[in-house]
Parts: structure tokens; C-alpha cells; sequence
């Protein structure tokens, strides 16, 4: 008999000892249904007799204070003690069996009882957790079980009084209550624990690979699994292993060394093989495996199997994190998406949205050619983690802090929600970077985490690290938050960059509304003081978004200039702050933060398209792309450039990965773009024509490589709706979601870009109205409102279900401009019957949802080519200080070399590990935000450069004349100048992340010659 006969033999025959002793299996169901909320206090809610009919009825998951989710700042968030009960029943097959309860995550403290009996304690607000409820189960009738939750932004722990660091109501918006799924889990007395150590101190399974051959497509595939015998009597049990593909195909089967458990005793087996013709999970390719851990024994020979079985969903794939660099999956992976708040949230819903909205979200990273998430100072919930490992996002995952390092129990706090983390989260294959803080924490600190993951995730294949650990010998990645880092030894990324903010609706000052880049607050709140600051210069959070998308393209060139390929010290990538807009901390004229490239209901902004261009590679551009910013319709513009009388003109941008770009109104070239940074190409007056605009982007050799148009879009006609669900439909489960499109449009079905017309919806049918957001001057942003305005042609609205199965029908209706009466059109759905019993059902809507595998598995090409090559300093003298002058070559951004500050001595000259033709110097200097250096550099004695260094957020290079020589001299001729050159971004503490970039020395007028020198390099050519 061959393998896979072997294997689909032994498959079926644990199927059918499972059909055998089904009392004994393990069925988990979603407890989501049928809960009674009261928001306040009750005296006695707990008691079984407490009468609920007047509290409302919701579906979990389900914040109770969700509509004020961007209607409010997340200052004003209702933080207060609510109450959760439900009622439900057993089938009778769980009497004798094992019964848990899983709570995927609360907000914040919440004390549970069921049937009147307290059953546990959780405070820490984010991470999952279990009780075990067997011995308070009533198997024979109803049964009831109660939450109270206290939601305060000043929760302390019950037994030590601290509180916790990341409750801040800077980063952490308080969705309270119960805003997460809910499971119930029924096991045999043999069974597999839950990985839920909060209450519970289990761990359950854990899946991993080694030896992983990628060219081959193998690797040793591991599973451990902690098994608890809680039967009466000692058992020899077995671990056998499933291996499913995305098809349901059995891959591969394998087993474990028999075991003995005694009565009580917990022990982890472990079983595994080689796998062959594997798929491995990667960037936009989510390929996953089902792996069944089946837990068997065997009593007398009448007696039948007693079988557990443990799904779980993963995928492989390999790391590594070394010289400066990641790879995954052997190829190098310069990193790039998103910093995101964990909440993930929707207008009027906040975080509990359902799977396939989660995917929606999380996809469209994927589609803007981002490839990693990081979750923004705490953990995300499950459902958004799984999300990831289906559409193909890689994590960074906290467990949880707000800005710092803490001591004491707080400290205690993080390192036990980092275990909880780990555990809960192990199998994800989208994570591949654990974080320790927010801000640099101490190196023993960072030891404390390094422990944690080394025993609950040792062969995960996943670094730990925390931000600003930029030196450290224990973090094995590191990163700052606005600035360039560089290493040759562990990874080094922007956590978080391009700080800017801009509404969709903000064209340009020639566009309705007329906004002009700055206009509305002249403030922004800060989240280091807590205080709102005067802010004379609010263009970086108030831009227009053809702003915003010259900002976003200039900045990520800081990063790509610097990749890998481009010497040995490089940057690995940046991580852009937010995705979409969020309820978090805002700064300017709106309650809620604008710095996403697309909106709170995920409308792409032109910076969207932006980084689907520049974005489109592992390192180097490998899909060639161009867009032109902005729309084509100024007929009757407001504002711009023209003189009276002349007609309208604009500044035309276009972000394109080719050599030269050429511009082309109605067929006729306009010539060629001024190319500033990297990507960005500007045609300073374009006079406007009604037609059609096209780039078309060429190599320096004049092949084409790509193009993009924009219209001139006719006059509003109608409006259309574009409905999006899940694959399996609108479910009548009482939290399932209808993501609505609105558009406007002209006759040839175009959107309208300048319209903002008022619609206004009905909704019919068993559906509740969650609505949108827009602006406008409307209180409350339009949250739950029924009328509301699209936003630049377009706008989109929730619907949710209820419990109620029927047809549903959504009417919009609007009166379009130069139109005499509304225009209307209508949308009809069905929302779909989903069965639950008792309280109870089997449904788990991420089961249906399909992976994304549209990049494809990960090339097996180079994902880069060499650009220059840097040239190694053995030695240096300077003109002072010279026992620090090595800091100035050390690979460590944290060091540096000064002189004394009188310009003769303002001078080092280093020597190059052999003679090489240097055509290019890189610096970072101290002060790089603030500080321009009048310098002249020499290669031996002949002069190659004199200028003065620009500003900038980390390094600055200095193309000079090739010339060939051993030594080179960098030397100050003048006094340094500083001025903040992006001010407009601060948002760091100058005690300690200022050091070195926002230097600014009191007497440096008073020091005519201050030379300073964080990291010089040299290069030559490839």
C-alpha cells in the first residue's frame, strides 16, 4: 500500500472511532446570541431569579457604548460598568463531558458568574482568556450566565491596585464591554487544553516547522499538544496528526509515541514528519493547512475509543533576521504597510464588525502592496489576526504598553501579557515579529520578553524586538518612529512614519470645499503632554490630498533610496502610520485622526494609489506603475494659478516607477515631468482641457513601461449602489454586516469627483441601520443618520442583521445638480437564515471565508539587485576627542563623535580598508532634523565636494566626483545652522528620543566649528 493510501486509511479510521464514541467529542460553538445589556450598575444581576426582559437584546460581539464610535473623540468614550447576561441550554450529550468557556477579549475588568456561582476574574482589557464551568452547569435545563465590566479608563487591578499602562486614552479607544466573539467549548474528560493560560493556565497546541527546505518544498512538520486526563482512572493514549491542504486533501499523516497519562496528569505529546510538496504561506498568498491533532485510547476490548480531536488552522513558512536584513522564505523582504490601532474600527460600530469585514479591511493593505500590519501598542483581537494569515499580511504583534518602560507590577503586567499572547497566538503564520514596547525599555527588560517567547514559541521563527532599541544586544529587531535607521545586524524599520493627516474630501483650494493646505485648526493634541498645543503652521494635519500624496511619495523614498542592495549598513523598510482613518487621539479639525490613505469606511484616498505604485516589489520595483493625482474637472475651478483673464492651470503630479515620465491632454504631449524625488514627477502648469489626461512612464532607453489617465467626468446623472458581503451571503445571526457603495455618476456610469450631494436612504426589511461618516459641519460626524452626503462622488454605509431571516431593500435618494426632481435607486438582498438553538450554534463565519492567493507563492528569483557597493572604515583619526572617533563608524545610531566645537578641529579623515574610486558619501549627522553642516570632503588630498548638508529625517547622501584614493576627510568649514525642518511631525519626547535628532546645543553660537557624526559611509560603484 503506498503513503497516501497508508494515510487516507489510518484518516478514515479515526473518523470512524469518532463516530464510535461521539459522546465524547469535542464540539465548540459560538456563543454569541441571545445576550441581554444594561448599561450601569445592578445590585444582584447575577442572581439566576434577576429579571432582564427590560435590557437590551444584542448579538455579540457588541460594544455597548458602539454608537459613539467616531461620533465622539476618544476622550468623551462612556467608560462605566455595564452589565451582559444570558440564557441558554445544553444538548444532553454534554453531560459527564468537560465544558469551557472562551472569551476572546473584554473592555476592561469583568467579574462572571454562571447559574448564580462566580467563576472567575479578568482584568488586563485585551487579551483572551477561559473559564472552566463544568461543575456549574446545569445539564438537565436552562442555564444562566452574567458579566459585570467595568470599562473605566482608571481600572485598577483588584489585588494590587495598579493600574494598567495601556488603558490610555490616547491609543486605546474604549469600545467597552464584551466587543468580541465568545465560544463554548464541549470536551471529552481526555482532551486537548484550550490555549488560554489567563484562569485556565493551559497552553494548548502548538504547530510549527523545521528544517525547512523551500527549493524543495519540505520541512519537518511539528505537533505538540498539552492533554489533560481528568477521568477517574490512568489512560495510554496516542497523538496522530492530519494534515489537510486548502482542498480538504489529507497531505500527509503521522503519529506520536504512545503515552501514559495518569488520573489528573497533564502532559504535552508531541508527534511529527517530513512533508513534502508544501505550500508556503507569504505575501499576499495565504495559503493555509488544516492540522488535526487526534487524541486517542483504549479501554477493554468492548470498550470503544475515547477521541479528542483539535483543528487548527496554520501555514509554513521560513525566516530569518540577520546582517540587517529579513527574508522570508530565503528571499529578502524589505518591509512596508501600516501601523495600525488594534481596535480596527468602523464608524458606529467600533472593532465588532464580522470575518469578512476584517478580511475586507485587512486585504486592502494587501492590494496598496503593503505587506505587514503592526498593531499598535496592544494586541488585536483573534479575528483580525486570523484575517492576516488568510489574506496574506505579516504582523508585528504587542502585547501591551502606551509610551515607555515601566517597573513594578506594571511591568509584571506586560510580561504576563506577553505569555497570554504568545500562547493564544502561536499558530498564526502572519506573525512574524513579537513586540516589547512602544519605546525603548531596558535590556533586562527586553531579556524578561526574550524568556517568555523562548519558552512558550521557540522554533515559531519570529523575532522579538521593541521600538528605539536601536543598540541593543538583546532585541533582535529594532526602529524608531519618524526617523531612518540603518544596520548591518538585526533588522531595523520605521514603526511608524509619515505622521501627516488629510481628508479625502480635500481635493485641492481649486476643488469644492476650497480647502487650502493648513486651513481650520491651527492646533493638534498631543499625545505626550495630553494638552492641546497652538500650531501656527497646521498643513501637516490639515492637507488636501494631492498634499498629502507628495508627502506620502516623498517620504517612503527615504526608505527605498536606503534598501537593501544599497550597501551593507540599509534600512529594512517603513511602516506608515495608519491605514485608515481612527477614533484615536486627533489633532486637527476633527474628532478622530485623518492619517490613513484611506477613510473609516476604507474609501481609497489618492495616496492609496500612491503606494500601489511605489510599493510594488519584495525590494526592487518588480510590476512597473504610474498614477496621476487628483481628478480632471475644472470647468469652473475656484482659486489655483491663473492670472485674470488666462485660463485655469494646475500643478499636475504623478508618481510613477519608470526613468520619465511624459504627459499627454488630448493626445498631445505636454513633454516631460521634473522628476524631484525617487517617484515623484511635476508638470508645474498644465493649463486645463476638458478630455482625457494620460502619463505614460518610459525606461532610459524610452521602452514604455506603464500608464494612467484621468477624464473629465460629465454632469451627476444617477446614483448607483454596489452591495458587499460576506462569500456566503447576509446571515439573519444578528451581527452579520452589509458593506453599501454609493456613488454618483455620470450617463457613462463615471463618478462624479466634485459632487457632494445629500442622500438620503430608507432601509426596509429584518436589518438595522449602522449607517456612515461624513463632514460638513454636521454634529456627530453623521453617525446613524439617514441622510448624509457623499464625499467627493462617493460614500458607503453599514447595514446589520438581525435575527430574522426576509428580504431586505435599501432606497437612496437624491436631488443631483441642474436636476428638476430626485433621482432614486434601490438595492434588494436576502438576509439568510443561520441557525441557533438554545443560545448555541455551530457557525463559524471565518470557516467560510476563502485566502487570498493573488501575488502567488514567493519567487524563487533575487529580490534585488546591487546598487553600490560600501567601502569599510579600518581606521580614523579627528582633529579631537579621537578616543570616541570609532562611534562615527560603529553601526550604532545611538553613538557619536563630536569635536570640541572649534571649527580647526572640526575634522576626521578615515581610512578605507583599500584604495577605492568613492563617488558617494552618506552621513548622519547629529541634529539631522534641525542642522545644516557647511562641509568639504577629500579623498586623499584631493577635494570632491563642498556644500552644505540638507535636513532630513536620518541620513543624507553626497554624491562627489569619482575619485580613486585610501583616505578620506570630512571637514566643517563654517558654523552649523539650525532651524527644525519638520516641525510640523514632532511628536517625541526631547528627553529621550531627542538626543541626537533634535539636538539643538544652547551655545552653539558661541562654538563656531561643531562638528558631529553619528555614521559616515563611503561607496563606489557596483
Amino acid at each position: 500500500m503506498n503513503v497516501k493510501k497508508t494515510g487516507l486509511m489510518l484518516c478514515l479510521c479515526l473518523i470512524a472511532w469518532m463516530g464510535l464514541s461521539a459522546q465524547n467529542t469535542r464540539v465548540k460553538y459560538t456563543f454569541n446570541a441571545d445576550w441581554r445589556l444594561h448599561i450601569g450598575d445592578v445590585e444582584n444581576a447575577q442572581d439566576t431569579r434577576f429579571n432582564d426582559k427590560t435590557w437590551k437584546t444584542v448579538t455579540l460581539p457588541a460594544a455597548f457604548n458602539e454608537d459613539e464610535a467616531f461620533r465622539v473623540s476618544i476622550l468623551e468614550h462612556t467608560d462605566t460598568i455595564v452589565w451582559y447576561r444570558k440564557q441558554f441550554r445544553l444538548p444532553k450529550t454534554a453531560k459527564g463531558q468537560k465544558v469551557f468557556l472562551e472569551f476572546e477579549g473584554i473592555r476592561f475588568g469583568g467579574e462572571f458568574w454562571v447559574n448564580g456561582k462566580p467563576v472567575g476574574l479578568h482584568e488586563n482589557g485585551v487579551m483572551a482568556f477561559g473559564f472552566d464551568v463544568t461543575d456549574l452547569i446545569n445539564y438537565s435545563g436552562d442555564n444562566v450566565i452574567a458579566a459585570r465590566i467595568d470599562n473605566s479608563w482608571r481600572y485598577k487591578e483588584r489585588a494590587t491596585g495598579s493600574t494598567y499602562q495601556w488603558n490610555n486614552n490616547n491609543f486605546y479607544a474604549n469600545f467597552g464591554g464584551i466587543p468580541r466573539n465568545v465560544y463554548l467549548h464541549v470536551t471529552p474528560r481526555l482532551y486537548q487544553t484550550l490555549p488560554l493560560y489567563s484562569n485556565l493556565q493551559t497552553t494548548g497546541t502548538y504547530i510549527y516547522a523545521r528544517e525547512i527546505n523551500i527549493s524543495k518544498r519540505s520541512a519537518v512538520v511539528f505537533a505538540e499538544t498539552e492533554v489533560k486526563n481528568e477521568l477517574a482512572e490512568a489512560k495510554d493514549v496516542t497523538l496522530d496528526v492530519v494534515i489537510e491542504d486548502l482542498d480538504g486533501k489529507v497531505v500527509k499523516t503521522f503519529s506520536g509515541s504512545p503515552e501514559r497519562l495518569a488520573a489528573g496528569e497533564t502532559k504535552i505529546l508531541k508527534a511529527n514528519a517530513r512533508v513534502n510538496d508544501l505550500h508556503f504561506w507569504s505575501w499576499g498568498y495565504g495559503y493555509l493547512y488544516t492540522v488535526s491533532t487526534i487524541v486517542s485510547t483504549k479501554g477493554s476490548k468492548k470498550e470503544a475509543a475515547i477521541t479528542d480531536v483539535v483543528k487548527t488552522r496554520t501555514g509554513f513558512r521560513k525566516t530569518r533576521f540577520a546582517d540587517g536584513l529579513f527574508w522570508l522564505n530565503d528571499r529578502v523582504l524589505q518591509i512596508k504597510g501600516y501601523a495600525e490601532r488594534s481596535t480596527n474600527e468602523w464608524p458606529s460600530v467600533g472593532q465588532s464588525v464580522p470575518a469578512w469585514l476584517s478580511d475586507y479591511s485587512n486585504k486592502l493593505m494587501v492590494e496598496s502592496n503593503g505587506n505587514t500590519v503592526r498593531w499598535m501598542h496592544v494586541t488585536p483581537w483573534k479575528q483580525d489576526i486570523e484575517s492576516c494569515d488568510r489574506v496574506g499580511l505579516m504582523q508585528l504583534l504587542p502585547a501591551g504598553d502606551a509610551e515607555g518602560d515601566v517597573r513594578g507590577r506594571r511591568w509584571e503586567h506586560r510580561v504576563m501579557l506577553m505569555r497570554d499572547a504568545i500562547i493564544y497566538n502561536r499558530n498564526n503564520p502572519s506573525i512574524i515579529f513579537w513586540e516589547g514596547g512602544n519605546e525603548k525599555i531596558s535590556e533586562e527588560h527586553m531579556a524578561d520578553l526574550k524568556a517568555v517567547r523562548d519558552q512558550y514559541d521557540p522554533y515559531g521563527g519570529r523575532a522579538i524586538g521593541s521600538r528605539e532599541m536601536l543598540d541593543s544586544k538583546v532585541a533582535e529587531w529594532g526602529g524608531e518612529m519618524l526617523y531612518i535607521n540603518k544596520s548591518a545586524k538585526h533588522p531595523l524599520f520605521a514603526t511608524e512614519y509619515c505622521r501627516d493627516e488629510g481628508l479625502r474630501w480635500y481635493w485641492d483650494d481649486a476643488s469644492y470645499p476650497y480647502h487650502k493646505d493648513g486651513e481650520g485648526s491651527k492646533y493638534y493634541r498631543s499625545t505626550v503632554t495630553n494638552t492641546v498645543q497652538t500650531n501656527v503652521d497646521a498643513r501637516s494635519y490639515n492637507h488636501n490630498q494631492d498634499s498629502f500624496f507628495k508627502e506620502l511619495v516623498t517620504r517612503w523614498w527615504d526608505y527605498f533610496r536606503v534598501r537593501p542592495g544599497t550597501g551593507t549598513r540599509v534600512s529594512s523598510g517603513g511602516l506608515k502610520i495608519q491605514f485608515h482613518e481612527v477614533n484615536s487621539h486627533w489633532r486637527g479639525e476633527q474628532n478622530y485622526r485623518r492619517s490613513g490613505v484611506v477613510d473609516a469606511m476604507r474609501v481609497p484616498k489618492e495616496a492609496f494609489y500612491a503606494h500601489q505604485v511605489m510599493w510594488n516589489g519584495w525590494v526592487d520595483i518588480e510590476k512597473h506603475g504610474t498614477y496621476i493625482c487628483g481628478h480632471w474637472n475644472y470647468e469652473n475651478p475656484k482659486g489655483g494659478v491663473q492670472q485674470a483673464g488666462e485660463p485655469f492651470a494646475k500643478e499636475v503630479m504623478v508618481v510613477s516607477t519608470g526613468d520619465r515620465v511624459e504627459l499627454f491632454l488630448n493626445g498631445k504631449s505636454l513633454g516631460f515631468g521634473e522628476r524631484s524625488v525617487g517617484f515623484l514627477f511635476t508638470f508645474p502648469k498644465v493649463t486645463w482641457k476638458a478630455g482625457t489626461l494620460l502619463a505614460v512612464s518610459y525606461d532610459e532607453k524610452g521602452n514604455e513601461l506603464s500608464r494612467n489617465q484621468k477624464e473629465t467626468v460629465g454632469a451627476p446623472d444617477h446614483l448607483t449602489l454596489k452591495l458587499m458581503t460576506a462569500p456566503d451571503g447576509f446571515k439573519a445571526d444578528g451581527s452579520d454586516m452589509a458593506l453599501v457603495e454609493i456613488e454618483v455618476v455620470d450617463k457613462q456610469g463615471r463618478r462624479c469627483p466634485l459632487d457632494n450631494s445629500m442622500i438620503t436612504f430608507d432601509l426596509q426589511g429584518p436589518a438595522e441601520w449602522r449607517g456612515g461618516i461624513a463632514h460638513g459641519g454636521k454634529e456627530g460626524n453623521y453617525i446613524l443618520e439617514k441622510t448624509l452626503p457623499v464625499e467627493s462622488g462617493v460614500n458607503r454605509v453599514l447595514i446589520r442583521s438581525t435575527s430574522k431571516a426576509g428580504k431586505v431593500r435599501l432606497t437612496a435618494t437624491a436631488r443631483l445638480a441642474n436636476q428638476s426632481t430626485p433621482t432614486k435607486v434601490s438595492l434588494e438582498f436576502k438576509a439568510l437564515p443561520c441557525a441557533s438553538k438554545d443560545g448555541l450554534s455551530t457557525y463559524m463565519a471565518a470557516e467560510h471565508l476563502p485566502v487570498n492567493l493573488d501575488r502567488g507563492a514567493t519567487p524563487n528569483t533575487p529580490s534585488f539587485t546591487v546598487k553600490r557597493k560600501a567601502v569599510a572604515v579600518v581606521n580614523a583619526t579627528a582633529g579631537s576627542n579621537e578616543e570616541d572617533v570609532r562611534n562615527s563608524f560603529d553601526d550604532n545610531e545611538l553613538s557619536e563623535w563630536r569635536n570640541d566645537g572649534r571649527l580647526a578641529t572640526g575634522w576626521i579623515t578615515y581610512e578605507l580598508e583599500r584604495d577605492a574610486v568613492i563617488n558617494e558619501v552618506e552621513l548622519k549627522l547629529t541634529g539631522w532634523r534641525m542642522r545644516s553642516y557647511p562641509l568639504q570632503i577629500y579623498v586623499d588630498d584631493i577635494k570632491v565636494f563642498e556644500g552644505e548638508t540638507d535636513k532630513s529625517l536620518g541620513y543624507v547622501a553626497l554624491p562627489v566626483k569619482p575619485t580613486k584614493g585610501r583616505f578620506v576627510t570630512i571637514k566643517l568649514i563654517g558654523q552649523s545652522t539650525d532651524n527644525d525642518a519638520f516641525g510640523g511631525i514632532v511628536e517625541v519626547e526631547a528627553a529621550q528620543a531627542g538626543e541626537l535628532d533634535l539636538f539643538k546645543d544652547p551655545n552653539a553660537t558661541n562654538q563656531k566649528g561643531q562638528l558631529r557624526v553619528v555614521e559616515a559611509e563611503f561607496y563606489e560603484a557596483k
